[in-house]
């Protein structure tokens, strides 16, 4: 299949914002697929490459990709990064420089899905020596055998940077528009059949929540249809979305949301964790379903000596305790271990963590996801025989319908040095990646965000080596998109070689100069890839910012490398955050 047919696909998303027209162009595109091209059609309409829960990165830096326009095109870099400051996009730049070149030489190579997939796949293998040539000789064949006005969506997918607001739910729509039956005339969805659309689309969900790739769901679903469909499952060793919790101001207010009588959880300042048991092979990934099985080793080990089923999917929190007092400490304090990659044992005995399970997917061959939370939190029990303190137990549980004793209870978490309490219905399902209203956290009045950098500036005299000043987003998951809401300059360092967890200019520069998108002057746009927690004094409501909010008197208090950036702070608990507050 033609490239082009995609980049005609990329065209129209971009010049629709509605979600039901999003998803017609996105069938009809997926409907003209070849099944032998229909997985890379599938990632790349997301902008991606490998699968979500893949741990692979292409590893192309702006700066590299401009070259590749000056060594595809024949300008010199100066007049590469001459138009990049004028037009603020390298994919502006590149369809400039490729018209002219393309005028003079008449060069008329089809470029195909299959080639763009296979020659991207390539990017993370190119290590060592001379791997900055390969890569470079790489993304220079695309964008040469690309058509001018293509040769951006190239670049932006090799960035990791091309977002066109298909968001999860559309692609799945689109699926089932494609392959399925389903009940739509014209693009739109027939009302007098919204329930037997919506059953369809529900099976779409559970096979994605089961492998969280929709390349693999796709195919189900061309291939066998919803039979296909419900024969993907769970398989141990691939990493799984979490299920995300929504938020209510108050412990009564938490009870009458899940319904009473509802179960009531310590929530933990730790690090969410999903273990994978099969047999004695067991492997650790984060809500970023990215791997840290060697930097746990403690947990690999409790999971083998004290897990007794042969195979599970676990749900838990890695909390850090002090040795001397045995008092829980908060998550900064433990931070660290996520990326150390050196003396392992040496800082696992420095900072401890109790591993604390809080629900279970799947149990020795069966996929227990939909069975009611009660019963999951049982067959925990059956995984899980004792708690063992300071090693591994289930979290601190309460069920009640009482809101005195839960109020006591959200005490007693404070107390203990945790965040507050989830509530939880008691027949609530497990929904991986959705943020559910039958989970909820109960915390003090909300101090701070967690939001994603996706703008930055250079600084001026003395700083102007460094970003010195962020702009902040929130997340809209039913757009796909970061809404601005603030910038953030105070909270920072300049320098501090000696604390790794200072967060500084120096070090956040150092983290975003790779991911720079656009840049205009001082102005850079950067990848949604960093997240930080930022406190502030109130969210005010404000015109200046996507969201409609701003954040008055923002500081950064520290990097938060366990979140994606789709799990960052979403706009609606940005909404009821502002509702909570005492104005």
């Amino acid at each position: 299949m033609d490239y082009s047919l995609l980049a005609d696909a990329y065209r129209k998303l971009s010049e629709t914002s509605k979600r039901l027209e999003k998803t017609a162009i996105i069938a009809e595109f997926l409907t003209s697929v070849p099944d032998d091209d229909l997985e890379a059609a599938t990632l790349l309409l997301q902008g991606r490459v490998f699968p979500k829960w893949d741990k692979r990165t292409l590893g192309v830096s702006s700066k590299l990709a401009a070259k590749a326009i000056a060594t595809t095109t024949g300008a010199s870099e100066k007049e590469v990064h001459d138009l990049w400051r004028k037009h603020g996009d390298l994919g502006k730049v590149s369809e400039l420089l490729l018209s002219k070149k393309k005028q003079a030489t008449l060069f008329t190579k089809t470029l195909t899905l299959k080639e763009v997939m296979m020659t991207l796949r390539k990017l993370p293998e190119v290590e060592g020596m001379g791997s900055v040539t390969k890569k470079l000789q790489f993304i220079s064949s695309l964008v040469s055998a690309a058509k001018p006005e293509d040769a951006k969506y190239i670049l932006g997918t090799v960035l990791e940077a091309l977002r066109l607001g298909i968001a999860e739910g559309t692609l799945r729509d689109a699926i089932a528009w494609s392959f399925l039956e389903t009940p739509v005339k014209d693009g739109q969805i027939i009302d007098e059949k919204r329930e037997e659309y919506n059953k369809i689309v529900n099976v779409v969900q559970a096979a994605y929540d089961r492998c969280s790739d929709f390349a693999q769901v796709a195919h189900a679903a061309k291939k066998g249809g919803i039979g296909e469909l419900k024969t993907i499952t769970f398989v141990i060793g691939t990493p799984v979305r979490v299920m995300l919790a929504q938020r209510e101001a108050t412990v009564a207010s938490a009870l009458e949301r899940v319904s009473k009588p509802c179960a009531l959880e310590y929530k933990y300042d730790g690090f969410r964790m999903q273990i994978h048991k099969d047999g004695d092979t067991v492997r650790i990934f984060t809500r970023r379903l990215e791997e840290v099985t060697i930097q746990f080793p403690e947990v690999v080990a409790y999971a083998k000596k004290y897990v007794a089923a042969k195979t599970a999917l676990l749900d838990g929190e890695a909390v850090g305790f002090d040795k001397k007092t045995g008092k829980y400490t908060p998550f900064q304090a433990i931070s660290q271990r996520i990326r150390r990659k050196y003396d392992i044992d040496e800082i696992s005995k420095k900072l401890p963590i109790e591993l604390c399970l809080f629900d279970i997917l799947y149990l020795d061959g069966e996929e227990v996801l939909d069975k009611p939370f009660v019963e999951r939190r049982k067959l925990l029990r059956t995984a899980l025989p004792e708690d063992h303190d300071k090693e591994i137990r289930l979290s601190q549980y309460l069920e009640t319908a009482d809101e005195a004793e839960g109020e006591a209870f959200y005490k007693e978490a404070l107390a203990a040095g945790n965040e507050g309490v989830m509530a939880k219905n008691l027949q609530g399902p497990y929904k991986p990646g959705a943020r559910v209203g039958h989970m909820v956290k109960v915390k003090p009045t909300l101090e701070t965000v967690d939001l994603v950098i996706v703008a930055a500036e250079w600084g001026e005299g003395k700083r102007s080596g460094w970003f010195t000043s962020f702009t902040l987003a929130c997340y809209d998951p039913i757009e796909d998109e970061f809404l601005t809401i603030g910038k953030v300059g105070t909270g920072l360092k300049e320098l501090d070689n000696e604390d790794p967890e200072v967060v500084t200019f120096d070090k956040l520069t150092k983290l975003l100069q790779d991911d720079v998108i656009t840049e205009t002057g001082r102005k850079v746009t950067v990848k949604p890839r960093i997240v930080i927690e930022v406190k502030s004094e109130e969210i005010q409501q404000s015109p200046t910012y996507e969201a409609g909010f701003a954040l008055r008197f923002p500081r950064v208090v520290r990097l938060r490398e366990d979140r994606s950036p789709d799990s960052a702070t979403d706009i609606e608990e940005v909404r009821l955050a502002f509702k909570q507050q005492k104005h």
